[in-house]
């Protein structure tokens, strides 16, 4: 390193220890996952201590978004659990924050009941007796119209809800309807009895029905941890969530007409 003053010299060894170390983490994080069961403390430990190069992998342009998904699970098959995602969003979002994801489900909660008298006020009345699990599937259906998008959904999706969740009738195949499914994005799929996130035409993991509520965190979890870009029929919506719920800025550079229109109209209700 002839030439380089030894501050300079410093500074470019000591990012090389860190990318060792990185790697030696990773290493670590990879053979936890040949476990049957690895302990989930020591994989956060190592989540932890591995962010910083893994964001760095994630977040580069080197994959292509068709194949994103399925890349960075390989590599990091802890993301197929759903509290490591969660976990992930609070990495990216507010790190140093251990309450976070109690935060955010508040915030969400939050959301949801105020969504439901907006909703109301735009005449979108869902019948008033469904139980829970029909009413979160209501009031999902319910956002993309709440806080539309001008891009119409794919013909085969239909409703620009079906980006985010779609209810399989009772002799419907899930692998069947994935492999018709025109969009990249993370979708929940539910069978009357349980819950499933699938990603592109690949089902990851499955949670039980009572906790549909926070199917929407999942899936903006998703969106998060593997660097997606949001669908553009539901675009308008997402952000919403992102910057209401959880709490994350859109540069002003950045935000739609549809977006800011969605805003006005919120922002006056509440």
């Amino acid at each position: 390193m002839d030439g380089l003053d030894d501050f300079t010299v410093s500074i470019l060894n000591a990012d090389k220890d860190s990318r060792v170390t990185q790697a030696r983490h990773y290493k670590t994080l990879q053979a936890m996952y040949k476990k049957p069961k690895p302990n989930q403390d020591d994989v956060r430990q190592i989540l932890d201590l591995e962010f910083q190069s893994r964001r760095a992998f994630i977040d580069s342009d080197v994959l292509k978004e068709e194949e994103r998904a399925g890349k960075i699970l390989e590599a990091y098959p802890c993301f197929k659990e759903l509290h490591n995602v969660m976990d992930e969003l609070r990495r990216i979002l507010n790190k140093g924050n251990c309450t976070f994801l109690t935060e955010l489900k508040k915030r969400w909660d939050d959301f949801c009941s105020t969504v439901q008298f907006h909703g109301v006020w735009k005449v979108l009345k869902p019948p008033m007796n469904l139980d829970k699990v029909k009413h979160n599937i209501a009031l999902f259906r319910t956002l993309p119209m709440l806080f539309p998008s001008p891009a119409v959904p794919p013909k085969k999706l239909g409703h620009a809800s079906e980006a985010l969740i779609h209810v399989l009738q009772p002799t419907e195949d899930p692998a069947m309807y994935l492999q018709k499914r025109s969009l990249l994005g993370p979708v929940l799929l539910f069978d009357g009895s349980s819950c499933l996130v699938a990603l592109e035409t690949t089902p990851i993991t499955t949670f039980a029905k009572e906790d549909l509520g926070q199917g929407l965190l999942y899936l903006m979890a998703y969106y998060y941890t593997l660097h997606l870009t949001y669908p553009k029929c539901v675009a308008t919506h997402l952000s919403v969530i992102q910057t209401e719920v959880l709490k994350d800025n859109i540069h002003e550079q950045d935000t739609t007409g549809s977006y800011k229109k969605a805003m006005a109209e919120w922002k006056s209700f509440c």
